[in-house]
């Protein structure tokens, strides 16, 4: 089988490795990415082949420019190599399927009211949309499963923490520290929403310095006060570290629900808290994160010192953790079995 994954942002990276991993040697696996620098990073990383289709447009007008002209190379592409069997989390592989033999599969585990252009341009199109159980689709292409996407690589069957990661920044398993993860809200979902202010992040950094050494990782720049704090590793380092990490905060999505998923204390503060699935199960269900709109900051600073100041959360947590991995797949697994079984 020829199989073409296309990648769209650097999680994606993570959510597809472990596939081509697993299916080079009997199968021919192509990629496509975006210049994301990250995403090719890591992709040259994993020693994974891609092609590149070009910078992603900020703006309405260039998203959509950017689409036609994706989806342009990407035809070409899939013509010239027989692709049978198109992977995305994102819409262009959708379209070209329908104008070529390629049959197209998209992993979508964002809600349809916050993803609304995947849902309207992308999920018609496409001959399956892989659904986490917690979202319910308004279509019959859904095919739902018990995981999400970061388990196709935090599951314990695919992923497994490196102590090395930890001693070259100086660091040991039993040292307490603290990361912190900011986004831009710059993506075509973002509109309108926001996340912790300076003062705010300031405010949390003095009282985690107090128990333990922080760190932050930014989707944008991060502000001159807080250079000195940036996370000192690689891109594909950051799971390990989050793994060994006492608490994760931010105003970021998917890095809130991969330490939920790793057994981290996760507290989320964003204008997105309680709409979307995937967290709100975490949350309500297993209580591994915790989500909070701006206006509750004060709520959401306390429960960071709840967390902190309580001497039993790591054992809390394993439990809450124990119970969740007793009702989830190996999604990687899930996915491999779907995949080579569709076309």
């Amino acid at each position: 089988m020829r199989i073409l994954i296309d990648i769209g942002h650097p999680a994606h990276v993570h959510l597809f490795k472990n596939i081509y991993f697993k299916l080079k040697e009997k199968h021919t696996i192509f990629f496509s990415v975006r210049d994301i620098k990250i995403a090719k990073d890591l992709l040259n990383h994993y020693e994974i082949p891609f092609i590149d289709l070009g910078k992603k447009k900020n703006s309405k007008i260039g998203k959509a420019y950017t689409v036609l002209k994706q989806d342009f190379l990407l035809y070409n592409f899939v013509r010239k190599n027989k692709i049978d069997v198109g992977l995305s989390s994102g819409i262009v592989l959708a379209h070209i399927s329908k104008i070529t033999k390629m049959k197209s599969i998209v992993m979508d585990d964002d809600d349809d009211a916050s993803e609304p252009l995947v849902v309207k341009f992308g999920h018609p199109f496409s001959d399956a949309v892989l659904t986490p159980n917690p979202i319910k689709r308004k279509t019959n292409k859904a095919v739902y499963y018990d995981g999400s996407h970061e388990l196709a690589y935090l599951h314990p069957n695919q992923f497994k923490a490196d102590q090395k990661v930890l001693n070259n920044i100086g660091l040991t398993e039993n040292d307490t520290f603290f990361i912190l993860r900011f986004v831009a809200f710059n993506g075509h979902h973002d509109g309108g929403h926001y996340g912790i202010s300076f003062e705010q992040k300031k405010q949390i950094i003095q009282y985690l310095s107090n128990f333990g050494r922080v760190l932050i990782t930014s989707e944008k720049q991060i502000e001159p006060e807080f250079e000195t704090y940036r996370v000192p590793v690689p891109p594909q380092d950051i799971h390990t570290l989050m793994y060994y990490s006492k608490l994760f905060v931010g105003d970021s999505q998917t890095m809130i629900s991969e330490a939920a998923i790793l057994g981290v204390p996760a507290l989320k503060c964003n204008t997105f808290a309680g709409l979307l699935s995937i967290p709100n199960e975490l949350e309500q269900k297993y209580g591994l994160c915790y989500s909070y709109h701006p206006d509750q900051y004060e709520d959401f600073f306390k429960h960071i010192q709840s967390v902190v100041e309580n001497e039993n959360t790591k054992i809390e947590w394993k439990e809450k953790l124990t119970k969740f991995h007793k009702d989830k797949i190996d999604v990687t697994q899930f996915m491999i079995d779907f995949v080579t079984k569709f076309n």
